[in-house]
């Protein structure tokens, strides 16, 4: 379920017809009527244009005639059961799943993590969408316990990354839904450290709509309460998260503290598997640490970000995006107006590449101020 508004939904159809090539369109009033069954006139609906339903098969992963199938109140719902095929093949489906299909499954979340970052959300958005789908079915029909927990926190994972792509494509109440779907998931895994981290996320979203002060007091809590419960890489990425929100504040002893912080336990750390999956290294610290600083309006950052793009794996796209808008900021703040032009030019191409409102909002800002 995609728990929108007609309006909402028409609005996110144009986007996904525009980012992927599909020439149908859906209007509100046209919506509405395909959600009716109905005409103006009161007749049955036909089937939608072709380029309008293969859209709509597109976004939803299924066939025009089941979406179109009469909606069936929970009250009738027992009529359809008396056979229960479809819920005992679902059953059994899930029954099947081990841990051979949860390696598959956790493969082709790298794999599109990797498409994520060096294509960007536009490219396989739909995609994780359907992975989401896909693993909720599983999770919800299986009995084993540790089976269960194992899809709940393949399903944490599927879900903040999803999380954070609708962010990056400025899609905030979609991004905030998702976490809250990453959380429930979390808790059912058993492990802390997806809750802290799903919970983490979803703070980057208030910081995105300007409520860095409650943004700054959730990380905060849940730094506190993750101490000695999570491995120390994910407590580097935390304390660099609450960095970023202080600076967001402009408080920037308590980031740059923050900062060090998370230096520190990026260094203490063995060599460990993260769990949940966060792209930190001594890089990606430094170009956070960077980002940080250029909210702060502080002229170090231009050095602490040159090194990182210096350093920077070219397959993270969007993170250059990033990295190049903080540069054109920082450049922009101390007078530098070739440098951040070049960067800035740099920067928009790649954000829009990759589809990342996200950045080409803050290109868009530094344009006009």
């Amino acid at each position: 379920m995609r728990k929108e508004t007609l309006q909402e939904f028409t609005e996110y159809a144009e986007r996904f017809a525009r980012d992927h090539g599909e020439p149908g369109t859906l209007s509100q009033r046209h919506l509405e009527r395909l959600v009716a069954g109905r005409g103006p006139n009161g007749k049955p609906l036909g089937k939608p244009r072709p380029a309008t339903a293969r859209l709509l098969e597109r976004i939803f992963g299924m066939s025009i005639d089941v979406l179109l199938a009469p909606y069936v109140p929970d009250d009738d719902q027992a009529e359809l059961d008396t056979n229960e095929q479809e819920f005992r093949a679902r059953l059994r489906t899930s029954a099947r799943v081990d841990a051979g299909v949860i390696d598959v499954l956790r493969q082709q979340l790298n794999l599109i993590r990797r498409l994520d970052r060096q294509l960007g959300a536009r490219t396989v958005q739909a995609e994780v969408a359907a992975k989401v789908q896909q693993t909720t079915e599983l999770m919800q029909h299986s009995t084993m316990p540790s089976t269960r927990a194992e899809l709940a926190a393949l399903l944490c994972e599927l879900c903040t990354l999803a999380g954070w792509q609708a962010l990056d494509r400025a899609q905030m109440a979609t991004s905030w839904r998702y976490y809250e779907q990453a959380k429930t998931a979390a808790r059912e895994s058993g492990d802390t450290s997806f809750e802290a981290h799903a919970m983490a996320e979803q703070a980057f979203v208030l910081i995105d709509m300007g409520e860095t002060r409650e943004a700054a007091e959730l990380l905060a809590h849940i730094r506190s309460n993750a101490r000695r419960h999570v491995p120390r890489i994910l407590m580097a990425w935390l304390a660099a998260a609450c960095g970023e929100a202080y600076a967001a504040e402009n408080r920037r002893g308590a980031a740059l503290r923050a900062f060090d912080e998370a230096d520190a336990f990026l260094n203490s750390q063995p060599q460990e598997s993260p769990c949940p999956y966060v792209a930190l290294d001594t890089v990606h610290l430094a170009r956070w640490r960077g980002h940080a600083l250029a909210r702060l309006g502080a002229i170090e950052a231009i050095a602490v970000l040159k090194d990182a793009l210096k350093h920077l794996d070219p397959s993270f796209t969007r993170a250059e995006a990033s990295l190049r808008a903080d540069l054109a900021i920082a450049m922009s703040q101390n007078n530098m107006a070739k440098g951040a032009r070049r960067h800035r030019k740099r920067a928009n191409a790649l954000a829009v590449e990759v589809g990342s409102q996200r950045q080409q909002r803050r290109l868009d800002a530094l344009v006009q101020g």
